[in-house]
């Protein structure tokens, strides 16, 4: 399988294209400093230097793929609108070139639907106004996927962390998963990219946790 993966230089990012390059997968990472993606060469490792804010320089990391994965985040708690904005230069350059599956991360910590009453009272109040700008980026970024005609799939994790990949995680369809709250970006990522062929998670948001 060919993969397309945005956010390649962030921690969910650069393990999604190190875990999918260990499976034999080939990957196109797209950065804008090819410096910052550390990562070791390899045969099925291609690099694609480019912005994001025109889907015509997206071109050449779309060619040929069979799936996106984006991992953009805002990286601060700042007003920012990256999120929204690059989902829609990413969906703009998938329909030129014809690329219909998408898999993109967004934040758990936005929604509340399905959570305990403890986290839905008292817990997600605290985080959304601690995170209350990028947590409106990724909901702007999720309601263009969601009026997209693309067969998408959104993640929601929770607190990420460091860890290894364990392969303990709980998922769940349109509502949060009760009772955990973090996932390592090694879950995460090896979770994204078995999302890609899971027909089951088609126009559908998923959200992950460990076990």
């Amino acid at each position: 399988m060919k993969l397309t993966v945005f956010g390649a230089t962030g921690g969910t990012g650069s393990s999604v294209v190190r875990q999918a390059l260990d499976l034999g997968h080939t990957v196109t990472a797209v950065v804008r400093d090819p410096a910052r993606l550390a990562l070791p060469s390899s045969p099925g490792l291609h690099v694609v230097t480019a912005g994001l804010d025109d889907p015509g320089d997206l071109a050449p990391a779309l060619d040929g793929t069979d799936a996106v994965i984006s991992a953009v985040g805002a990286g601060h708690r700042g007003p920012t609108s990256v999120c929204a904005d690059t989902i829609q230069v990413i969906m703009a350059a998938m329909r030129k070139q014809e690329v219909r599956r998408l898999v993109a991360v967004s934040a758990a910590g936005a929604h509340t639907t399905g959570d305990g009453l403890l986290v839905r009272v008292l817990v997600k109040p605290i985080l959304q106004r601690a995170l209350r700008h990028p947590f409106a980026d990724t909901l702007v970024m999720e309601d263009r996927i969601r009026r997209s005609d693309l067969d998408w799939t959104i993640v929601l994790p929770p607190r990420l962390t460091n860890g290894r990949r364990t392969g303990a995680v709980r998922s769940r369809i349109g509502a949060g998963v009760r009772g955990a709250f973090s996932i390592s970006r090694a879950d995460l990522a090896d979770f994204l990219i078995r999302t890609v062929d899971d027909q089951a998670l088609v126009r559908h948001a998923v959200s992950v946790a460990h076990a």
